[in-house]
């Protein structure tokens, strides 16, 4: 039996409701040749609501999808089901060490969707929970970081509109980037017309932390892999995910943007 999940609701003009797979939540607030809208989000009486007018206890953000959204295109979204009952909301944590390092994890290699991108910490929201609690539970969860009240400061990036309702993700491996290389990966975001990766002086590896059933092992991987595009076409390789790139963008904007969340 599947758990109860908190679903996305959007309401433009005062008139919405859930969100439903094949439809793009972000094509509601902008012109259908834009992929980006500004919007107000937050919970309200247990659904994740997205509205073109602020409401008590929203917040005001960018909300994005990838131009390449099966729904903006016309085609079915993937793992659409029947009988499921609409689009959840969840979570994603980007950890900003005091170094200015940030965490990614590189999900396993046997999950049924997107193996082995490189995404930060994150999954569902459960019924009654905030964001911030949501994404310290998955944290916790995932990679063992326990984030006590007081030790930290957050922000909200902004809302990505993923082509899949996924899972919670299960980790295979864990990367502390340094802001560089972060850059040069936010500099790639799939899609945005004119960004190239900007190299520089940038290693060529980054060290990781690979986790198996043995234990942990340190690693190394070409800078590159991070570096590349999500596939046109064929099989899905190791890469940052398209949202990732965006959220990393998101954080390089500086503190008016957020830096922690």
């Amino acid at each position: 039996m599947a758990s109860a999940r908190v679903l996305v609701h959007a309401r433009r003009a005062g008139a919405g409701g859930a969100a439903a797979f094949g439809q793009s939540v972000t094509g509601v607030f902008c012109p259908a040749h834009m992929d980006v809208a500004l919007v107000s989000c937050g919970l309200e009486h247990g659904h994740f609501l997205i509205s073109d007018v602020p409401f008590p206890g929203s917040t005001v953000t960018v909300l994005k999808r990838p131009p390449f959204c099966p729904a903006k295109l016309g085609g079915a979204t993937p793992g659409d089901r029947e009988g499921q009952p609409g689009v959840a909301a969840a979570v994603a944590v980007l950890l900003e060490a005091a170094c200015g390092h940030v965490l990614l994890t590189r999900r396993a290699t046997t999950l049924r969707h997107f193996p082995n991108v490189w995404v930060p910490p994150g999954g569902h929201l459960e019924p009654g929970e905030e964001l911030v609690a949501a994404g310290l539970r998955e944290l916790a969860e995932e990679t063992g970081l326990h984030l006590e009240p007081g030790t930290f400061s957050w922000n909200l990036l902004g809302l990505w509109e993923a082509r899949l309702c996924l899972s919670p993700c299960e980790v295979s491996a864990v990367a502390w980037l340094e802001p560089p290389v972060l850059e040069a990966i936010a500099a790639t975001e799939d899609g945005a017309e004119g960004s190239r990766s900007s190299p520089g002086e940038l290693p060529a590896t980054v060290g990781i932390t690979e986790l198996s059933a043995h234990g942990f092992r340190s690693s190394q991987i070409p800078t590159g892999i991070l570096l590349r595009r999500a596939p046109a076409h064929g099989p899905d390789l190791e890469r940052v995910s398209t949202g990732t790139k965006f959220a990393l963008g998101r954080w390089r904007a500086g503190p008016g943007q957020g830096q922690q969340k």
